[in-house]
């Protein structure tokens, strides 16, 4: 390839990649798998490498991780959280290891299984849990503590009391964990994670700490970044450390010089992933001993004493025997390919979802298609590509009419999604009435997927309007249904009757609406009544809405289905009103971002107060921030602030201000 067009590769390489890597490490979506990527990585890498003089300033291979969130205090590393340089080869990890063995002497190296999760640093003081952080860019990460504090495995008092010690951890969902998180996102009909590590990742940068307990995300510790009053001399001694103080850490790991011997344990870790409860995409070979580590230096991205060995992905040639389509809660029609049974990855897989339409056609899938199949995430079977399909085959096309209901389906132009709009369909009923009883909607406390189950099997409830109507001696007929389980729920279901006009917004189902726009509307209209009526105009002037949002909202409220709904509840006694808050005016027009850690304010609280004066509550420092309010170890928001000229207040005087 000449110069020229490696300039052109470089740069097309440069923007897919970090287009990818945006929405891997910041937004928590695969849209590529991880092979496909570390292939295009690889490439560029080799690019550059022939065309030094070529490597852009924005090049990935610059990077360690993603952006940090504007919407989390930011946390400074007192050590770089560095990545790793990745191997595909067997000849690649004897490569590493006799350059290391030929530049410092005979080295003794350690082998673990590399955890595919999200990166975390962990702080104690005085053998006390006090902080907890994303690995970030590596050098700065997102302050995700009270999230890591849900985190059952993760030691909050250690066993010996340690002036000061930062761990490094991997977060990850154990496969269980995502299985029934897919299953409960399918019920909600919810846009499903593509695999653990996402969901993991996704998990831990909740806002609501309640969400990320739900999860039941596991950890790892793997290593320690810094420390007080503790001296380690090598990476075995530092994982014996650790697991005294209390810590999950390698299950297993290798102590060895010789490069076939790794390579066979490397070899053993792969045929055993299968059985692990957690997701590993490869194997990490390190030097054993710190002082050799030092001797080795690092790059300003890896560090030249550790490599990771990328397991390729397994593919396997099967036939499609079937498509079953389910309706899921938003009425949106879901094709699933029924296969001829192959061993992938070390399970047997018979299912994968083939998405929508546009799939479907793109690849030419047909019944009786031989097709290449393999495991995204090393958990979801997808669709590669059709290797060929049967004579006289016929293309595939989604039904005309709802597989449920029978009512006639329809895709909007633009939209990926065929859906059934028939409010009445039985696919779609214990959805609904999952999703409004939920607690983002209407909580009601006890009410979740299995007494739905029972209530609609029983013959009890066919339509949300009913959960008010139940009555405790029809409860007590269930099936290990007490007085006592009756009152709570017949309690929970009255309280939330007064809930505010957002929650019953949002537990309506609006197409697109989630439960910040549902908050908006309330906010907009105040009256549901109002609502009903309003035009897709006067929607799309809300802040934050679009005009597909706006339309489908329009559309939703002129169902006569919705309408007598909402008669309904309101006869039943439901609050149609939103809350009314007064907003004071002492801080209008301002923007205001909070750093550190306030006495008196937890977060939210502080938000809120911001608010309610009129001000506006922001995640980030710029030229538009009016002040930032800076309370005990201020991050960088702060030094921004500094550096931009950015009027800083302590806490103190912030009060005295709203005063």
């Amino acid at each position: 390839m000449n110069k020229e067009n490696a300039q052109k590769r470089i740069t097309e390489l440069t923007e897919k990649l970090n287009y990818y890597g945006k929405k891997y490490y910041t937004e928590d979506i695969s849209e590529i798998s991880d092979f496909e990527y570390d292939m295009l990585y690889r490439e560029l890498q080799n690019l550059e490498s022939e065309y030094p003089e070529l490597v852009s300033e924005d090049s990935p291979t610059k990077k360690i991780g993603g952006e940090i969130y504007n919407n989390f205090e930011t946390v400074v590393h007192r050590a770089p959280m560095q990545s790793l340089h990745d191997s595909f080869s067997h000849d690649e990890v004897r490569d590493f290891i006799n350059k290391i063995n030929k530049e410092i002497g005979a080295t003794e190296f350690i082998l673990e299984p590399k955890f595919d999760g999200l990166s975390v640093a962990i702080e104690y003081e005085n053998g006390r849990f006090v902080r907890g952080s994303t690995r970030g860019d590596g050098v700065a990460g997102e302050d995700v503590t009270e999230n890591i504090r849900t985190i059952t495995e993760l030691p909050k008092v250690l066993k010996e009391n340690i002036p000061f010690l930062e761990v490094r951890g991997e977060v990850y969902m154990s496969d269980a964990s995502f299985e029934r998180l897919l299953k409960e996102q399918e019920l909600n009909g919810e846009k499903a994670f593509k695999n653990p590590r996402n969901a993991a990742a996704g998990s831990l940068r909740q806002k609501d700490p309640k969400i990320a307990a739900k999860r039941s995300l596991s950890i790892y510790i793997f290593d320690v970044l810094y420390s007080e009053g503790v001296t380690l001399t090598n990476h075995k001694g530092t994982l014996e450390f650790l697991s005294g103080l209390g810590f999950k850490t390698a299950p297993s790991y290798c102590l060895s010089s010789d490069p076939e011997k790794i390579i066979e344990s490397i070899e053993e870790i792969g045929n055993k992933r299968e059985s692990f409860d957690y997701p590993i995409d490869g194997a990490v070979i390190k030097v054993n001993e710190y002082e050799r580590r030092e001797a080795l230096g690092t790059t300003a991205k890896y560090p030249k004493w550790a490599e990771a060995y990328k397991y390729p992905p397994e593919e396997k040639e099967t036939t499609l025997l079937d498509i079953e389509v389910a309706v899921g809660r938003t009425g949106v029609l879901t094709p699933t390919g029924i296969f001829e049974t192959v061993n992938l990855a070390g399970t047997s897989v018979s299912r994968a979802t083939l998405h929508n339409q546009d799939f479907i056609s793109e690849k030419d899938i047909r019944i009786g298609s031989k097709v290449i199949i393999r495991k995204a995430g090393e958990i979801i079977p997808e669709v590669l590509r059709v290797v060929a399909n049967p004579a006289n085959s016929e293309k595939y096309y989604l039904p005309q009419n709802c597989p449920s209901c029978g009512e006639p389906v329809f895709r909007e132009d633009g939209e990926a999604a065929t859906k059934c709009v028939n409010p009445n369909c039985p696919a779609q009923l214990m959805r609904n009435l999952i999703h409004f009883a939920s607690r983002d909607a209407m909580d009601i406390e006890g009410m979740g997927p299995s007494l739905i189950e029972q209530l609609l099997n029983a013959g009890l409830i066919s339509s949300p309007s009913d959960i008010y109507r139940l009555k405790e001696e029809k409860l007590l007929t269930l099936e290990r249904f007490g007085k006592k389980s009756a009152e709570n729920l017949l309690n929970a279901i009255e309280k939330s009757k007064s809930n505010d006009l957002s929650k019953l917004i949002f537990a309506l189902g609006i197409p697109h609406v989630g439960a910040a726009g549902a908050k908006l509307l309330a906010e907009e209209f105040g009256d549901l009544k109002v609502l009903l009526n309003a035009t897709s105009e006067k929607i799309a002037g809300i802040e934050g809405f679009g005009s597909i949002m706006a339309m489908e909202t329009e559309s939703f409220f002129k169902l006569q289905s919705v309408r007598k709904l909402i008669e309904e509840l309101e006869s039943l006694g439901l609050n149609m009103k939103a809350e009314k808050k007064e907003k004071g005016d002492k801080l209008k027009g301002m923007t205001i971002v909070v750093t550190g850690t306030l006495s008196g304010y937890s977060r939210n609280e502080i938000k809120e107060l911001i608010e309610s004066l009129g001000g506006k509550a922001a995640g980030s420092v710029s030229k538009k921030t009016s002040l930032v309010l800076a309370g005990e170890e201020a991050g960088s928001k702060l030094t921004k602030a500094q550096e931009l000229g950015v009027r800083v207040i302590t806490e103190a005087e912030f009060n005295e201000m709203i005063s």
